[in-house]
């Protein structure tokens, strides 16, 4: 079905509430007539009048009939409403047409090759064009609406036309890319993958986005290569974050060697890191594990400067082997925190809060909190109440992870919990990138939002970098540098010029993990490289 611009709907609005007018007006004049004149007048005579009287093209026809002051004065309000009407067709008709047609329209092909085809535009899709553009990958947005694809065309490559339609993706020229994300809703998608695949041979790649797990089999069947749920995932992933962050020993990271991992972890109220520079906590000295990047604030540093200050919201990127990485992990804790043994409560049960439930049910003792009872839920309330809080156990648990759908009520729960218990840590998802700051200075320790785990989900299935674990909120890739060979990582100045760390190499099969600024990159050396999204894209775009 073809969309229609909001112009369009505004004019349609208008004539059919004019229509409307002109239609109950005739059988208002009807009873005029027959109150104030004592005449009988057919309907479709009293709606000639009416059209006669809006149109302004006279009055002629009965105006010899109206002898009454009653009915001169019902007359007086017909004109005056024909007037206002013509007065309003001006917003809603005039100007939107002279607007169209002086606005220049959008794309409606596109001749790139070897690109990525999006269908359509959502907050997910944001995050995944900003990891297209950093790795200079082109792609093509398909966009049904013709206002919204032209205000897009300012700053991408936009093809307007409905994404379900194959002439369309013909137009998008989907026969020559390397890659299709279905990102509507999931019957929409359905319908986009069954066209892409009359379009396209087996060679295209084709990804689709569900809501709900339950139709991922149908889209498999219409054709697509992969069926992501972000939700499901970003549930896992806050379920892993709930665990080792609550957890004396280390919990389950990124292994990049024998006995080797990256790992994240959160400096907790009490810790005796809090209030401590990073040189000055000399934790290489300490525990052998390194500091390769810090989260402060909601903002990623790579590498923390030997200045920066940890506090108690800090989320420190280490590496180091397993014994090395727990010793930290010891650190990180306050004493209250070790010996804390309450439940995990996890507010909201929808796709997210299942997930999360799900991950900790082996571990951890559970309290879910929702709005609605339903089985698996254990206290019905709202998270943003404290009398919800406190027969929850929020005062004995050690965490509370926020898997609420509104970012909005999210915010509004971390600022409800930082009051009724300030040390209890709080685990929170978020739908848009814009909320995580916001969310980190309400008081949450650790914030993951849904339209990064789905940009980074399609950056690893599209790309040809390998994104170790794409759900994190820092890039780990593993690539090679061909315009690094025969060079130090300090002759190069890596870290400088690009903000990334190299934190191994992989070579002759073996992984080495003592990198330093001596380290030298041979010609067939793959390198595990960390860093935010611009960070790896000046990498990617200066060394490979």
């Amino acid at each position: 079905m073809l969309s229609v611009s909001q112009a369009t709907r505004r004019i349609l609005a208008y004539l059919g509430g004019a229509l409307g007018v002109m239609v109950a007006l005739a059988f208002v004049y009807q009873w005029g007539m027959a109150t104030f004149e004592g005449a009988d007048v057919e309907y479709v005579h009293a709606l000639y009048v009416v059209v006669e009287t809006f149109t302004t093209t006279g009055f002629g026809l009965d105006a010899d009939r109206w002898t009454s002051d009653r009915m001169l004065g019902l007359m007086v309000v017909f004109q005056l409403v024909g007037v206002g009407l013509i007065f309003l067709a001006l917003p809603a008709i005039v100007i939107p047409l002279v607007g169209e047609a002086l606005s220049s329209s959008p794309p409606a092909g596109s001749e790139l090759t070897d690109h990525v085809v999006l269908c359509s535009f959502t907050p997910r899709g944001e995050t995944l064009v900003r990891e297209l553009d950093a790795r200079d990958q082109p792609y093509v947005v398909v966009e049904p609406d013709r206002e919204r694809a032209g205000e897009l065309a300012a700053d991408h490559d936009v093809v307007h036309g409905d994404p379900e339609d194959v002439e369309t993706l013909r137009a998008a020229n989907v026969g020559a890319a390397r890659g299709l994300v279905a990102d509507a809703d999931d019957e929409t998608n359905a319908s986009i993958i069954l066209s892409a695949r009359e379009v396209a041979d087996d060679a295209l790649h084709v990804v689709s986005l569900v809501e709900e797990e339950s139709v991922a089999d149908y889209h498999r069947y219409a054709g697509a290569d992969e069926v992501l749920s972000p939700r499901r995932i970003l549930g896992e992933s806050l379920g892993a974050k709930a665990t080792t962050t609550v957890a004396d020993e280390l919990g389950e990271g990124v292994e990049i060697g024998e006995d080797v991992q990256i790992a994240e972890l959160l400096v907790h109220h009490g810790s005796p890191l809090v209030g401590r520079t990073v040189a000055e906590c000399r934790i290489g000295e300490r525990t052998g594990a390194n500091i390769i990047g810090a989260w402060v604030n909601g903002r990623f540093e790579s590498p923390p400067a030997p200045t920066r200050v940890l506090d108690e919201h800090t989320v420190v990127l280490v590496v180091g082997r397993e014994p090395q990485l727990e010793a930290l992990k010891r650190l990180t804790l306050s004493e209250t925190r070790r010996h804390r043994r309450g439940p995990v409560i996890v507010a909201g049960y929808g796709v997210v809060g299942r997930s999360v439930a799900g991950e900790l049910a082996a571990s951890e003792d559970t309290v879910v909190v929702d709005l609605t009872e339903k089985p698996g839920v254990d206290v019905v309330g709202d998270a943003t109440d404290r009398r919800t809080l406190e027969e929850a156990g929020i005062d004995e648990a050690r965490t509370v992870v926020l898997a609420l759908g509104s970012d909005t009520t999210t915010v509004f729960a971390t600022l409800a919990v930082r009051q009724v218990a300030p040390d209890v840590e709080v685990i929170a998802r978020a739908n848009d990138d814009e909320t995580v700051p916001k969310l980190y200075r309400a008081g949450a320790e650790y914030v993951l939002a849904l339209s990064t785990v789905s940009g980074r989900m399609l950056a690893s299935r599209l790309l040809d970098e390998e994104v170790l674990r794409p759900e994190t909120q820092i890039e780990l890739v593993r690539t090679r540098a061909p315009n690094l060979r025969g060079e130090t990582l300090a002759d190069a100045d890596v870290r400088a010029r690009t903000g990334c760390t190299v934190i191994a190499v992989e070579r002759n099969g073996e992984v080495v993990t003592d990198v330093g600024p001596d380290t030298t990159v041979r010609p067939d050396d793959t390198l595990v490289v960390a860093g935010t999204d611009g960070a790896v894209a000046r990498f990617t775009e200066r060394f490979t």
